[in-house]
């Protein structure tokens, strides 16, 4: 596994991301992640939709609950041919527990906790706290990565203004 430093950051200080790096224009490659029933869920099964991936440290921090409910509310408006999925090292459990609570349901929460199968795909997973970096892919119709975001300061939400422009340029 390829290593790379100097991309993310928590609170000043410099993360090792594990795993392939990820470029515009290719091939989303194919992961295997688990669903709230701990059911195996996989990019391919989403084929013909614009997927946009969320991946988020954990969803019980501040900045990731934001994150997911602002998405929550965004997917809302989006049609059919849109799903957003929100990734995280989380267990399922308490993915359910987090979604109940926050009254999320357009978005679809999935854990990356038993393989990193995800994170290591996508080079996003972070060394040294085996969680994934805040990131957004965005994979057209045909699974071609359009868009990519790296929040560099892992504390911080992401630019929503870019990722929604993106998925309307997509779409």
């Amino acid at each position: 596994m390829s290593e790379r430093t100097g991309i993310i950051k928590m609170k000043g200080n410099p993360l090792t991301l594990v795993g392939n790096e990820i470029k515009v224009g290719d091939i989303a490659p194919d992961f295997e992640v688990l669903d709230e029933n701990l059911k195996p869920v996989k990019l391919s099964s989403f084929k013909g939709k614009t997927v946009v991936i969320v991946s988020v440290p954990s969803v019980d921090t501040p900045v990731c609950d934001l994150e997911a409910r602002r998405f929550n509310k965004e997917a809302g408006k989006f049609g059919n041919d849109i799903v957003i999925l929100t990734i995280s090292m989380d267990l399922p459990f308490a993915q359910v527990r987090w979604c109940a609570g926050a009254g999320v349901e357009n978005i679809k929460l999935l854990s990356d906790h038993r393989d990193a199968s995800f994170g290591n795909a996508y080079g996003v997973l972070i060394k040294e706290l085996r969680l994934l970096a805040r990131t957004i892919f965005i994979v057209d119709q045909k699974g071609i990565v359009q868009y990519i975001q790296y929040v560099e300061e892992t504390t911080e939400e992401p630019e929503y203004n870019k990722v929604l422009e993106a998925i309307k340029k997509v779409s």
